[in-house]
């Protein structure tokens, strides 16, 4: 016991914790809205407000879409960052749409219905794993989680009358590309100096004209494009980049 103590004491004034930068903190307060948002849509579902709980995952992927940027912005990343912000992933993209599929479309389907839903929750927490450990340059290997989460959730905001059996389906194909080696496109790194400003328009143009005209149908309408650009190979980081830009990045 003496010694352990000794050793304790050898330790506590060889080591001397650091403050936390401002640079680290407003990254990781972005994920925890992330995170929020799914743990406030499992409760929206959980007292029926589905509508609700589906437009709080749509906030979760904007919230998702913020946090590296700042990171970056600041050059405050680091690896607990990355982990909670799979946490979130995992809770706001996996766990949140499943169950508010589950309880929306395929409860009747008793077995098969939970089976569905808890194959499309591991779908993404192996997709989480996935890419934290496999860093593969270009466009993403499988679905993103957010893509996922936000499609399947998008039914809901668009007020679809899904049949059971095809609501499970679309659970197990979402979850079957995320955890595929389908190429989809990664748009994160893209800088004004790498864009095409004229395809930046077209493609802010049609993210504007789907919500003016479609409104809360276009979440579903702009993903299930999304989903379908990968299945056909098509690269959307790619064809907005500069000719230039293009030729260096191959």
């Amino acid at each position: 016991m003496k010694n352990f103590l000794k050793l304790r004491r050898k330790m506590g004034t060889g080591t001397k914790r650091k403050p936390l930068e401002f640079k680290n903190i407003l990254p990781n307060m972005v994920t925890s809205g992330n995170l929020l948002s799914g743990l406030f849509s499992l409760i929206m579902t959980l007292n029926g407000r589905y509508i609700v709980a589906a437009w709080l995952i749509f906030f979760a992927v904007i919230f998702d879409g913020f946090d590296g940027k700042v990171a970056r912005m600041l050059g405050g990343g680091s690896q607990f960052g990355l982990e909670f912000d799979s946490l979130a992933d995992l809770v706001s993209f996996g766990v949140a749409p499943a169950i508010l599929i589950y309880q929306v479309y395929v409860r009747d389907l008793g077995l098969a219905g939970v089976g569905a839903a808890c194959f499309f929750a591991l779908s993404v927490a192996l997709r989480l794993a996935r890419f934290n450990v496999v860093h593969v340059p270009g466009p993403f290997q499988g679905l993103p989680c957010p893509a996922g989460g936000l499609f399947v959730a998008s039914f809901i905001l668009a007020r679809v009358n899904l049949p059971a059996w095809l609501s499970a389906l679309i659970l197990l194909g979402t979850g079957g590309l995320m955890i595929s080696s389908i190429p989809y496109a990664n748009m994160k790194k893209l800088t004004k100096k790498t864009a095409d400003g004229t395809k930046c328009l077209i493609l802010f143009s049609l993210f504007a004209l789907s919500f003016v005209f479609l409104k809360s149908s276009a979440p579903l309408f702009l993903f299930a494009i999304y989903i379908i650009s990968g299945l056909i190979h098509f690269d959307w980081g790619q064809w907005i980049l500069k000719p230039e830009a293009r030729f260096k990045n191959n």
